[in-house]
C-alpha cells in the first residue's frame, strides 16, 4: 500500500474513532472523553490530507 493510500486510510479511522469518542463522551458526560475524541478527529483530518498532498505530489 502506498504511503499516501495508507495515511487517508489511517485518518479516516482516526476521524470515525474520534467520533465515537466524542459522541461516547457527550452520552456519558465525560468531558475528558469528549476531548479526546475531538483531538483524535482532527489528527485524522490532518493525516488524511497529508496522504492528499502526497498523492498530488507523488511521494
Amino acid at each position: 500500500m502506498k504511503s499516501s493510500t495508507k495515511d487517508q486510510t489511517e485518518g479516516k479511522f482516526h476521524e470515525v474513532k474520534g467520533s465515537v469518542k466524542e459522541i461516547a463522551g457527550k452520552l456519558s458526560d465525560n468531558p475528558k472523553l469528549e476531548a479526546d475524541g475531538t483531538s483524535e478527529k482532527i489528527v485524522g483530518k490532518i493525516q488524511g490530507k497529508i496522504g492528499q498532498i502526497n498523492k498530488v505530489l507523488g511521494s
